[in-house]
């Protein structure tokens, strides 16, 4: 009878961990209006022709205000800026000089920044995506995010969190590459410079416009 009762008792627990975790997520979707972040990424290819698999990681500062504006910059191992204005998704290659630039709507519906950027409206986001709360791990409370359109490049992403703070995302393409980003020194809702998300192409850039 303990047993069983201990048993119960896991697996209370264990539903109460994986509501947390969609609380969490729902939580941050709907009242972080603004927020910025240390980011380090690490990328990961699959193995091919029985290599082993390449890793790379990169890392740099984050910054979000919604809905649908945020930015990365890259600061190592190479400088390189991914700008949304609302309207405008930016890339700049500072090595290269050289920016794309693609329609933001036709882009962003089923990937990471549509959660972490997009309008707090979780209805909407609904829409795009299936979440399924997981089992804690690495010390973090852990969402699953599928999305219902399948012919994207994205085929699952993995959202961290450690209490309500956003911590980590994992993300798995459809070319079998997984990047797993983590979060450090998050602030939300604090005062942002609007002109972060901003951008005009430098002088002389070879500008491109992307599909």
């Amino acid at each position: 009878m303990k047993k069983l009762l201990t048993g119960f008792a896991l697996s209370a627990l264990a539903v109460a961990a994986h509501a947390g975790a969609m609380e969490s997520l729902e939580n941050f979707i709907r009242t972080a209006k603004t927020g910025r972040a240390d980011f380090t990424q690490v990328i990961t290819a699959p193995s091919k022709d029985g290599q082993a698999a390449r890793t790379k990681t990169s890392s740099g500062t984050f910054e979000f205000q919604r809905p649908n504006r945020f930015r990365f910059e890259y600061r190592k191992p190479f400088e390189q800026s991914i700008v949304a204005d609302g309207q405008t998704l930016w890339l700049h290659d500072k090595d290269l000089n050289q920016v794309s630039q693609r329609k933001q709507a036709s882009v962003l519906g089923s990937t990471p920044a549509a959660l972490i950027a997009s309008s707090p409206d979780l209805e909407a986001l609904k829409r795009e995506f299936e979440f399924q709360a997981l089992p804690d791990r690495d010390g973090l409370q852990w969402v699953q995010a599928t999305p219902k359109q399948k012919e994207g490049q994205l085929t699952s992403m993995k959202v961290g969190f450690r209490g309500d703070q956003l911590a980590a995302l994992d993300i798995q393409d459809s070319f079998g590459q997984r990047s797993v980003l983590t979060f450090a020194n998050l602030q939300v809702n604090g005062a942002v410079n609007t002109a972060a998300f901003t951008f005009t192409p430098p002088k002389g850039a070879d500008v491109v416009q992307a599909p």
